[in-house]
């Protein structure tokens, strides 16, 4: 069986241009670009590599952007005071404060703290409320990426039988919703699972199409999935390798070698959710900018 890949850093590439246009009419206006803040506590290498992308993708779209930095020993007060200023600066069209905290910062109070207008994560519950009513909201960053990635390919989700493995507020549960809404990337009937659930494979390879948020390498197996399968990938995990010189490699949730013979259409890791993400922050960073005009 032949799969089609879900190339997400190409098509990542496409959006970007098109968001480059849109901004290029507002900077020949004599109009500010969109601005994009960022918050970026301690040195989590990951986090840093994150950061990098989101300031990059800025750049190519011309927005402007800056990087608020602070040691891992900042407190949360100092972090608090960084969002309220962000949050009264006029020329700050949106901002993303990176998770993980360090362990002494209660993260949710610092999220509670954004203003939901500028929250282009889309993980305020402000925003989160609205988005389970179908009411104008940010979504948040990986489901909205993976929307786009399915509407780009004209996968069709009406109707069909969606799985989605992990329950977690930034994605697995936002996806199920909007999944199911009445919408053009919508109309399927999903089933949300995790590590709780009872015989996790018999509902996994009912699932026309699957997707895994759990965060375990190579948990997703080829006998868990149907045949003509789409399977969405959304795992980051990184796994030792010594054949590489950093001596490790990053890896998805799913077993690719073996689930892409059994797949339609497939995510690679890293190159497929994780470009998408950043530029579903993109949009809703110019959305945040064009709210501000009208």
């Amino acid at each position: 069986m032949s799969f089609e890949l879900l190339d997400g850093k190409a098509l990542s590439l496409t959006i970007k241009e098109e968001i480059k246009e849109k901004v290029d009419q507002i900077k020949e206006k004599n109009l500010r670009p969109p601005h994009l803040s960022a918050v970026l506590v301690g040195n989590n290498p990951a986090s840093e590599s994150y950061m990098k992308n989101k300031v990059k993708s800025c750049d190519v779209v011309g927005f402007t952007s800056d990087l608020i930095r602070r040691d891992s020993d900042a407190t949360e007060a100092d972090i608090l005071s960084i969002v309220h200023d962000l949050n009264k600066d006029d020329g700050v069209d949106g901002f993303i404060v990176q998770l993980p905290l360090p362990d002494h910062i209660d993260s949710e109070k610092i999220l509670l703290a954004i203003d939901p207008s500028k929250d282009v994560d889309g993980f305020h519950p402000h925003n989160f409320g609205c988005m389970a009513q179908g009411l104008d909201c940010y979504l948040p960053a990986t489901p909205y990426g993976i929307l786009l990635m399915i509407e780009r390919h004209n996968i069709e989700t009406s109707g069909k039988h969606v799985v989605v493995i992990g329950r977690s507020n930034i994605v697995g549960t936002p996806l199920s919703i909007l999944l199911s809404r009445k919408t053009d990337v919508g109309n399927a009937t999903v089933t949300l699972v995790h590590s709780r659930t009872k015989d996790l494979s018999s509902i996994t390879r009912q699932a026309d199409i699957l997707i895994s948020a759990i965060g375990k390498p190579f948990y997703v197996t080829a006998d868990m999935v149907k045949d003509n399968a789409v399977v969405i990938d959304v795992g980051i995990n990184r796994i030792d390798d010594l054949s590489r010189k950093s001596g490790s490699r990053l890896v998805g949730d799913v077993d690719f070698e073996k689930v892409s013979l059994k797949s339609s259409y497939i995510t690679p890791v890293p190159g497929g959710v994780g470009p998408m993400t950043v530029v579903a922050l993109m949009l809703n960073t110019l959305s945040a900018y064009n709210k501000k005009l009208s």
